[in-house]
């Protein structure tokens, strides 16, 4: 794993609308979907709240690696990739119900380990 850097800890303060969570299926078909409910937890990990997740739920149990791409107000984009890991307890679990909105059901959250940041096609880390 590794840490965000400031840059993108700025930028993930400032994001605008919904960010793309991006995983694939056994076969390598891809799926992206919007998300709404996201967090950073640490400097290596960002949460998402599974309040509606099929094929997402079902490639993060399959071992799928991810991606999460975000935008700045300045249009600005960031993607952040690495290692999908899905909760339904435990400390990751406890935070998302913190902050997840009590009108969703918040199932479970996935907690994207960073391993790669890039800021458009340039490589941060």
């Amino acid at each position: 794993m590794t840490d965000l850097p400031e840059i993108v800890n700025q930028a993930w303060e400032e994001r605008e609308g919904p960010v793309v969570l991006i995983t694939v299926d056994p076969a390598g078909t891809p799926n992206a979907i919007y998300a709404t409910c996201v967090s950073k937890f640490s400097a290596d990990t960002l949460l998402i709240a599974d309040n509606y997740f099929h094929k997402t739920r079902a490639n993060i149990l399959a071992g799928s690696y991810g991606g999460l791409l975000f935008i700045t107000p300045a249009g600005k984009s960031y993607q952040i990739k690495g290692r999908l890991e899905y909760f339904t307890e435990g400390p990751l679990f406890d935070d998302m119900k913190r902050w997840n909105p009590t009108r969703l059901p918040g199932h479970a959250v996935a907690a994207l380990r960073v391993e790669q940041v890039f800021a458009g096609a340039e490589q941060l880390a």
